[in-house]
């Protein structure tokens, strides 16, 4: 991989504001893998995939000839979005960033896709999910620091387990080595940035942390 590529961007198949998210995210700085009907938003944007990979179920015709193309099977026991994860992990890739992969006609590849930042979490990769309005985190015994982000809603679940415990700085509703559970009381929904520097800081087991507008 290039040296100036430090990090993996996956492009899946739901849709994608690509004009606000290829400003916030560069490309250009990115070895970029597009997933299925991802090489669309990605030529319409003008950007050029480094590879694209998929079974071409949910784009509308497949790759023009001249792009670097891996295809799939139909039937298969990962998503094409698992496939180019492990993909960008084969080229020594540690950091992804995944996009189109929340949102669209099926609500089971987003759940799917939380699964994938299991899958880089647990290969010991760091992975975002990220749309126009949300990122999504996986922490494990880490902590999530926001800057600058004053206004912005907060919400943390316990994932690949019952319960989590956690600790919030500014935060509207603070929790000091709180614990989460699956089901339970407090719920993590909808908390909200109040300082400057904000944390989310996770002391056992997996949160998802899910930070929007």
């Amino acid at each position: 991989m290039g040296a100036e590529k430090q990090a993996c961007m996956i492009i899946g198949a739901a849709p994608v504001d690509s004009a606000r998210l290829f400003k916030e995210f560069d490309p250009r700085r990115y070895y970029v893998i597009c997933a299925d009907a991802g090489y669309e938003t990605a030529l319409k944007a003008g950007v050029k995939p480094d590879l694209i990979v998929g079974d071409f179920d949910s784009a509308k015709e497949p790759p023009a000839k001249g792009q670097k193309v891996k295809l799939l099977p139909a039937e298969k026991d990962v998503t094409d979005t698992m496939f180019a994860v492990m993909k960008g992990f084969g080229r020594g890739f540690r950091s992804f960033l995944l996009l189109g992969c929340l949102g669209g006609a099926r609500f089971d590849h987003s759940l799917a896709n939380l699964e994938v930042l299991q899958y880089i979490r647990e290969h010991g990769g760091h992975g975002i999910i990220a749309d126009r309005n949300t990122k999504i985190f996986l922490l494990h015994d880490e902590k999530l620091k926001m800057t600058g982000m004053n206004g912005a809603m907060v919400s943390v679940f316990p994932y690949n387990g019952g319960m989590c415990t956690v600790t919030y700085a500014g935060l509207k509703y603070p929790l000091s080595r709180a614990t989460l559970t699956c089901g339970g009381f407090p719920m993590g929904v909808s908390n909200q940035v109040v300082a400057d520097v904000a944390e989310v800081r996770v002391h056992s087991g997996t949160a998802l942390v899910v930070v929007g507008q």
